[in-house]
Parts: structure tokens; sequence; C-alpha cells
């Protein structure tokens, strides 16, 4: 499944960043990569947020994968409040199996674990971010949010995407929309 946002009206391959006035704290200045979005609904996985109770040896521990070659410190994500107990990767598309949703020319999802093996086993994508749960919208659902502005989006790019500086992403996101994220304020109002 390919989408192009520019030109079905659907985000796939774009980022959603939480307004400031977000009221779920889950998605507070979060930002999602959004792996697919139709009129059947959206699914995204939030790339600037850390699960501090389990690391990457302990998930490959749990699920009887050994951790041969870890090159560094792989760092697992809240991806989201759906299926948070399942495993994500968004990564480079230089790895691909059958399971792979291409999401643009330089983005793919798997969610199999031969992905979990390849980088256990040093043999893994370029670049990755491993991500447990996903946010995920019913049909229509996603829309009403962005109309009640809860959500911008802009291109994704790989460095946003993918670097481990989670701190800046939320302002580095809003200021490659050409907005200055120390002006906006978290209270709403009318003229």
């Amino acid at each position: 499944m390919k989408h192009s946002g520019t030109t079905t009206g659907y985000l796939a391959g774009q980022l959603l960043i939480a307004m400031p006035t977000m009221q779920d704290p889950r998605f507070a200045r979060s930002i999602v990569y959004m792996c697919a979005h139709t009129s059947e609904g959206a699914m995204g996985l939030v790339i600037n947020r850390l699960l501090s109770e389990l690391t990457f040896p302990e998930l490959l521990d749990q699920i009887g994968i050994p951790a041969k070659h870890l090159a560094h410190d792989i760092r697992v994500h809240f991806g989201g409040p759906v299926e948070s107990g399942r495993g994500f990767v968004l990564h480079s598309t230089d790895f691909r199996t059958d399971g792979t949703l291409v999401v643009d020319d330089a983005i793919g999802l798997t969610a199999s674990v031969d992905i979990l093996k390849a980088i256990a086993d040093g043999r893994g994508p370029r670049q990755s971010l491993l991500a447990l749960g996903y946010a995920g919208w019913g049909p229509g659902q996603l829309e009403s949010e962005i109309h009640a502005n809860g959500w911008l989006n802009v291109q994704a790019d790989e460095p946003l995407v993918f670097d481990a500086e989670l701190e800046t992403k939320w302002a580095r996101a809003m200021t490659k929309l050409g907005v200055d994220s120390s002006m906006l304020s978290g209270v709403a109002g009318h003229a």
C-alpha cells in the first residue's frame, strides 16, 4: 500500500505533529510517522517517545532471540496505545521481507520477528526505529482531529524519523513547517 499525502489527500509518509493544545497525554508534543492512511482509517508510530521499562536485549530475550552482534544501543519506543505488546520496526528500505509495508521510497514498516533477528545478527536495515504499539484511527477519525486543530502535518525525512535526538524532534518538526514552537500557546481562545 503506497499513498502520497500530496496527491491523494492521505498522509502516509508524512509526520503528524501534535499541537500544543493536544489534550490526550499519550500524544502531547508527539510526532507520529504515518505508515498507512486510507478511507478505512490510519496507522502510525510515535517516533519521539521511549519506553523506559524495556531494553532491546530484554525484548530479544523474551522472544528467544540471541543478541549476537548488536553494534549500538537500540532503544525501544512507545509507538502508540494500540496493541502495546506488539513490535513494529520502521526502517530504511534497504531491508525488505515479504511482510514489509513500503510506505515510500525511503521508509518501510515490518512487524515480523525476521527483522528483529536480522538486527540482532547485524544484518538489519541501515536505519531503524523499534516501537511497541501503534497509533490508530478509525474511518474519518484522524481527519476530524486535524480539522479540530489537534495535528499539523509535514513531509517526513530520514534524519527527523530516525535520529536519536528525541528531546528536540517536536520543535524541529515545527520548524520544518516554518513555525517557531516557542511562539505557540497551549491555550485556545476566541477573538
